[in-house]
């Protein structure tokens, strides 16, 4: 049975402070309904969580022996519904690692202890589904709008027994929720650049997991480079979110006083991943205030001093020096860590006829249903991307008259074999210039959106392939105009033999090379961890496509042991297709330095070694480059991931 199918009802949710909140909500029949949706109060419990690393090398040399750096140790809590938790603790304290570990976002490391939710082991598969995870880094695709980048997380994770309508209705309510509804036709941007500002793509960041209507949602650091009022509008929407009815986690640095009393419950950790402090901060932060109090030796709050400031300074490294004190053993021998382990116990049991979360499938949606938003959304990116486009567009325009100007007419006039060469040379070298142009500005767009998709992937909205489907199928129309129009100006101003069969064969060598030189960009950026990188690692073969295509060095007078390298070498193809498709059958005689005159065709085939009947495995090689450099780019962004967690 899955959350969608159980029954529903529509409950009202109140501040943790006027309900017992030692009463754990679980998973049962009592779903709560997320506005137009059902969704199931879900909670989280956690006991002897460790978390290791490998040693950094760093360490080792300064001799360290252990093999293993422990980030996280024995620690103990629980998140429940319509509580809001704040993760705290000062800079290496591990707040964002036990985020992480138990949002199951890290892809490394080893990890310890049970995790459950509502008793039930946490699986990975199934936690995607029902959870969200708020980065600290808003991370948005620029060219979409607000209200459009809800809608296509909300068709990618909300399941198929969904109507349109109903998720469109949520949509809606969600924007309300974050107050959004005004900025719902507004393009997210670059950040700091242009598009929203700091405060509300934050809001937007939120309301993003929020339409995928999960039971639990991690946020990292929500008010983090905010101003005081753009500060207080986020906890506002947070704190919106938890009167829904749903587990909240956020991890917070040095809050105001107004945000730290936003919060329900607190889980303190201290420098080396260790707890000292797990429970409800009470009205004004009493209970909080009262249990560090209690300590000896630790001062008295100051009367309108910020509670959280307080406590990280009371708790510091400096002061258990001081007061010679460890805050970790301290907390594990007091009754908050009893009524604490308590709870967790609790908790790790399932409720009576509770059932465990299924679903049939890893992902709400099937591959045909991911490749469709994935393509609606790769589609408004590109429409929207006048800078990419133009720039490409015009660089192809600019290029296409400078080749008709300077060859003007020499496509049928010639009488020599140099003219002969200069023809050849001019097709190569205004194809490889275009082709390296769209392997340049497409590698920026790529990886920007790579960005982006690390963040989708992870929280489970689709699979690697339809969206490299999507980011491969998008770029033909664009690369077909831009093929078309630099054929017709070439062709015509170099004035080559107006027969269909060599203009369109013409026409398909460009475009496939022209494809193949754009992913082979695509490639590049999956195969590297940036642009940057992506653009030195391809301009690595470009020389190599230069020596190697046939031009410089004729495929004949190639030594034999370097061979092999002109039958891969993609231009070699993009060259060979492009003069045999238009001098395979010409007759005309021409002066061959040291030679006796002969035909053009014969020249070609001779000097250059291109056999006129060779058009068929040149077409079917030149689609295969293509499909290969879109296979590798699919494979790579699937297996390998660059990010730093």
């Amino acid at each position: 049975m899955t959350i969608w199918q159980m029954s529903s009802r529509s409950t009202g949710s109140g501040r943790c402070g006027d309900r017992d909140t030692n009463s754990p909500l679980s998973n049962g029949v009592n779903t709560k309904r997320g506005m137009v949706l059902p969704f199931t109060p879900l909670a989280m419990s956690f006991d002897s969580v460790n978390y290791y690393v490998d040693m950094p090398p760093e360490m080792k040399n300064q001799g360290v022996k252990d093999n293993r750096l422990q980030l996280l140790r024995e620690v103990t809590g629980a998140f429940r519904p319509g509580v809001l938790t704040a993760l705290m603790g000062v800079s290496g304290a591990g707040k964002t690692t036990l985020m992480d570990v138990l949002a199951g976002r890290k892809i490394c490391g080893y990890i310890e202890g049970d995790i459950k939710i509502s008793g039930f082991p946490k699986k990975q598969e199934t936690f995607a589904r029902i959870s969200g995870y708020c980065e600290q880094n808003d991370i948005h695709s620029p060219q979409v709008t607000v209200r459009e980048s809800l809608i296509y997380s909300a068709f990618l994770r909300l399941p198929k027994e969904v109507s349109i309508r109903e998720k469109m209705a949520f949509v809606d309510e969600v924007m309300e929720l974050v107050e959004l509804k005004n900025l719902s036709g507004a393009m997210v941007g670059m950040p700091g650049i242009t598009g929203l500002s700091t405060e509300q793509r934050k809001r937007l960041t939120i309301a993003v997991e929020l339409v995928a209507n999960p039971s639990i949602i991690f946020m990292d650091e929500p008010t983090s480079g905010l101003d005081a009022r753009a500060a207080a509008i986020v906890m506002r929407t947070v704190r919106n979110t938890v009167d829904t009815g749903r587990t909240v986690v956020c991890t917070i640095h040095q809050p105001s006083t107004d945000i730290f009393e936003a919060f329900d419950e607190l889980l303190l950790m201290k420098r080396g991943g260790q707890v000292i402090y797990s429970g409800p901060l009470g009205r004004n932060s009493r209970k909080l205030i009262e249990y560090f109090e209690a300590v000896p030796g630790v001062p008295k709050i100051k009367e309108n001093y910020n509670p959280a400031t307080w406590m990280l300074e009371v708790s510091s490294v400096a002061a258990e020096v001081q007061l010679k004190v460890d805050f970790a053993d301290h907390y594990r021998a007091s009754s908050s860590h009893q009524r604490n382990k308590a709870l967790v116990k609790e908790l790790s049991t399932p409720p009576p006829g509770s059932v465990d979360l299924y679903f049939a499938t890893q992902y709400s949606q099937s591959m045909r249903g991911q490749f469709k938003s994935c393509l609606w959304k790769q589609s408004l990116t590109y429409w929207r991307s006048p800078d990419y486009n133009l720039v490409r567009f015009l660089f192809t325009l600019t290029a296409a008259l400078m080749v008709g100007t300077i060859f003007w007419k020499v496509g049928s006039k010639m009488d020599e074999a140099r003219d002969v060469n200069t023809i050849i040379g001019a097709m190569y070298s205004s194809v490889l210039f275009i082709g390296v142009n769209n392997c340049a500005t497409v590698q920026p767009v790529a990886a920007t959106e790579r960005t982006v998709f690390y963040r989708e992937r992870a929280a489970g909205m689709y699979s690697a392939l339809p969206y490299a489907l999507a980011q491969v199928i998008i770029e033909i129309p664009y690369v077909l105009f831009q093929t078309a129009y630099y054929t017709l100006i070439v062709y015509a101003m170099v004035d080559f033999q107006w027969t269909a069969a060599k203009f369109f064969f013409f026409l398909f060598v460009n475009f496939f090379t022209f494809l193949y030189f754009t992913y082979y960009g695509l490639m590049t950026v999956s195969v590297t961890p940036n642009h940057q990188v992506a653009s030195i690692f391809a301009a690595a073969f470009y020389t190599l496509f230069c020596l190697f295509s046939g031009f410089f060095i004729p495929r004949p007078k190639i030594p034999k042991w370097w061979i092999w390298y002109y039958w891969i070498c993609p231009v070699a193809w993009t060259v060979y297709g492009l003069i045999v498709s238009q001098y395979r059958d010409v007759e005309t005689l021409i002066k061959v330095p040291g030679a006796e005159d002969t035909t053009i065709k014969s020249y070609i085939e001779h000097h250059y070694g291109y056999h006129r009947d060779f058009l068929g495995p040149v077409a079917a090689v030149l689609i295969g480059f293509t499909v290969f450099f879109a296979l590798v780019y699919a494979r790579c962004i699937k297996t390998l991931n660059f990010q730093t967690r």
